[in-house]
């Protein structure tokens, strides 16, 4: 777990890819924007991820930011939305040219359990994984606290049984409460289904998420992997070298 004590703010995005052009897409913003985001905005990249077609919609990316917290996100949204465009002057060749790569998507403003690690807490751990399992569950209004006691009483262990890293623990801060998002990194595929078989099985995590029956009301798990040059697979931030450090297909 991390620093006790997590005051950041993150953006979690679902990005809706054109055609074929994830991979570019995925470049585009780890190599780029996720280098300008930190240079100019003290922003972080948790992790850029695509989902894996067979557990989700496709093709689809995961992205998700760490901000310093609720100055920095004002900051950030003041200087974006302070334009007659509505977007950042200075960015406007990077949108025009991600807008060749997406068509739209859906973001949340999270907060995270207090435990919840930060990307300092990630890169110095080199946390990262085969693949990694996006959980979001939807809880009874002001289910938070208690969804975020139980994982830290019993589902944090019982997850590390199949070798699964916390990423991170978060709340829909603009819901009452009603939204949790668990983000784990996975050794292996292998390791990842073998989880999935436990789960319906008479194992302890399946007793464990059946003893959450009266606060859950519904939860889907996604499976995604890292982009090529998510921070999670290169064990630190991107950096502007990064740009021409890998081939596009």
């Amino acid at each position: 777990m991390g620093t006790p004590g997590n005051d950041r703010v993150y953006i979690h995005e679902y990005v809706n890819i054109i055609g074929h052009a994830r991979a570019h897409y995925m470049h585009h913003i780890t190599a780029n924007w996720a280098v300008i985001a930190r240079e100019e905005r003290q922003q972080l990249c948790v992790g850029v991820w695509a989902t894996v077609g067979i557990t989700s919609r496709w093709p689809e990316v995961v992205n998700i930011w760490e901000d310093t917290g609720w100055e920095g996100l004002a900051a950030s949204l003041e200087h974006e939305y302070s334009a007659p465009t509505l977007q950042d002057p200075s960015l406007a060749a990077w949108w025009a040219k991600a807008a060749e790569f997406r068509s739209g998507g859906l973001d949340r403003i999270l907060t995270p359990a207090p435990w919840s690690p930060t990307v300092a807490d990630l890169d110095e751990r080199k946390v990262g994984g085969q693949c990694y399992v996006h959980e979001l569950t939807k809880l009874r209004p002001h289910g938070a606290p208690r969804y975020f006691d139980a994982l830290e009483m019993h589902g944090i262990d019982l997850h590390a049984e199949f070798g699964f890293a916390l990423v991170g623990a978060y709340k829909n801060t603009l819901v009452l409460g009603t939204e949790c998002l668990t983000v784990w990194a996975v050794p292996t595929y292998l390791d990842w289904t073998k989880s999935e078989q436990a789960r319906n099985s008479d194992s302890k995590l399946a007793k464990w998420v059946d003893g959450l029956s009266g606060l859950v009301t519904e939860s889907e798990r996604v499976l995604l992997a890292d982009a090529p040059l998510s921070p999670r697979k290169l064990g630190r931030q991107p950096v502007a070298a990064d740009r021409s450090s890998y081939e596009l297909p």
